[in-house]
């Protein structure tokens, strides 16, 4: 079973089929499996849910013309991690800086809610991401909520009670990696202030402070 990412995925039937009437209803749209996006060798990967319908389903690119995107672009701009704070097109020419976004899920699921099944199914591909990362030097992973917080875990092999999810925490994983988690930057979760700006800048600057201290002790062993 192949393991690294398609674009011609359609191992799901139902997102397969969902995604052929996203095509039929609005034929400028992507409507198709939405790739990662970033540094082709961060530090730090960051793993959404899903596409947004109107939002990565449409531009392609992970969080890329929709409400989520705002917050998260805005926050890796003043973080040093993004070249400009907004995102709404993929010719926009936004670059990240040792930074990457992917998706637990690569297709759009209807009701933004992917099944068990097509989570497991998807899961290969986000192993193979995180296994690149690894090996690329990467050290620090950001679960947008509580789903790509349990994706990532499977995708290590790891068992979810042992790494329990809630916004703020900080996992020490198997080798030099870090689980940080937060709240997803959802227009629901924004706009209901379950997530707010300086929440989700608290994560970052927890992020940044492993990242610099990770590069001093690379430095005192050169």
């Amino acid at each position: 079973m192949q393991s690294t990412f398609s674009a011609d995925c359609r191992q799901c039937p139902r997102l397969a089929n969902f995604l052929d009437e996203m095509k039929s209803r609005y034929p400028d749209y992507h409507a198709r499996p939405v790739p990662a996006f970033g540094d082709v060798a961060p530090k730090l990967l960051i793993m959404g849910l899903a596409p947004g319908m109107h939002g990565a389903n449409r531009t392609g690119r992970p969080f890329t013309g929709d409400f989520a995107g705002i917050l998260l672009y805005r926050t890796l701009y003043k973080f040093g991690f993004a070249s400009h704070e907004g995102s709404a097109s993929v010719n926009d020419n936004l670059q990240l800086m040792n930074c990457r976004i992917t998706n637990a899920v690569k297709c759009l699921p209807p009701q933004n809610k992917p099944e068990p099944g097509e989570i497991r199914q998807c899961n290969r591909y986000l192993a193979a991401e995180i296994n690149d990362f690894r090996k690329e030097g990467g050290i620090a992973l950001l679960a947008l909520g509580a789903i790509a917080h349990q994706a990532g875990l499977m995708a290590l092999g790891l068992k979810v009670r042992d790494y329990k999810f809630s916004h703020g925490a900080v996992h020490a994983l198997q080798g030099d990696l870090t689980l940080y988690d937060s709240y997803h930057c959802s227009r629901y979760n924004t706009q209901t202030r379950r997530l707010t700006a300086e929440m989700f800048e608290r994560v970052f600057t927890e992020i940044c402070a492993g990242l610099a201290s990770d590069s001093a002790i690379q430095q005192d062993q050169d």
